[in-house]
């Protein structure tokens, strides 16, 4: 090693080396993780799409009491005919309108179906909060007689998905998650696994709970980006320590002909 470099040998360049060692992996992974997530979003907005654009199919020809809904079958349009069950309407709440700047509650109400293979519980919107945590907000009814609803597939919430607690207490006919078999055990009704997210009913009936939108499906997000620039980083560690090194060697060079240049001076 040329005598300008031994400042290498140094402890303080000791610690630089392998804080740039111990960076540059991490960095790696870091866009590693953040390109993962990029194709988990494009990934779900695939699914979304060709899921919201699928034909319509029976509620009740994919889910039974008890069913899980899968994965890849979530945001599937899907229909059911019967009626409503009014008596056993219950609110979810803390959830937030579909323009995102309010609280208030979802709207669940069994269709009890047509066929005589149960009920389906549907979200028919949101509702703003009533005065206090303790009053059930007003909702307007569902519509009477026989309705054909359209919607998307939606599987069951629970509370540790959610990150809540199931610590009860609440008003009667207020929940906080969306889930058939609570809804089966409050209503003593047979129920069918996951719930329809409401699009469009016939009749539709007069007012309603604020529909919610479909899910978007084109933003991919900006985890590519961010993979891109901690692999970036990750290029200009050893780059850095590089341009560090030269620049310490030229100061070091710099120092005998500064101190000759002293000398001659005062001789």
């Amino acid at each position: 090693m040329p005598g300008v470099y031994r400042f290498l040998l140094s402890v303080r360049w000791a610690v630089i080396v392998l804080l740039a060692l111990v960076l540059i992996p991490t960095m790696i992974r870091l866009g590693f993780w953040q390109y993962h997530r990029h194709e988990a979003r494009v990934a779900r907005n695939d699914l979304v799409a060709q899921n919201l654009g699928s034909p319509p199919v029976a509620f009740d020809s994919l889910s039974s009491p008890g069913w899980s809904v899968p994965g890849g079958e979530v945001w599937r349009t899907v229909t059911a005919q019967g009626r409503y069950d009014a008596a056993h309407e219950v609110v979810i709440r803390g959830r937030t309108e579909p323009g995102g700047s309010s609280i208030g509650y979802f709207v669940i109400t069994p269709l009890v179906l047509s066929d005589g293979k149960g009920s389906v519980l549907v979200n028919r919107g949101w509702v703003e909060s009533a005065a206090d945590a303790a009053s059930l907000p007003a909702v307007p009814a569902p519509p009477d007689g026989e309705v054909t609803v359209t919607g998307r597939l939606r599987a069951d919430e629970t509370y540790a998905a959610l990150g809540a607690k199931n610590r009860g207490g609440m008003p009667d006919r207020m929940f906080k998650v969306i889930n058939s078999a609570e809804q089966a055990k409050y209503s003593g009704a047979t129920v069918l696994g996951g719930y329809l997210e409401l699009a469009s009913s016939q009749p539709a009936g007069g007012a309603a709970p604020e529909l919610l939108a479909e899910p978007g499906h084109s933003d991919i997000g900006p985890h590519m980006a961010y993979a891109i620039q901690w692999w970036l980083f990750t290029t200009l560690i050893p780059v850095g320590v590089v341009v560090l090194a030269r620049r310490e060697a030229k100061q070091q060079t710099a120092k005998p002909a500064e101190a000759e240049e002293l000398v001659g001076a005062t001789s």
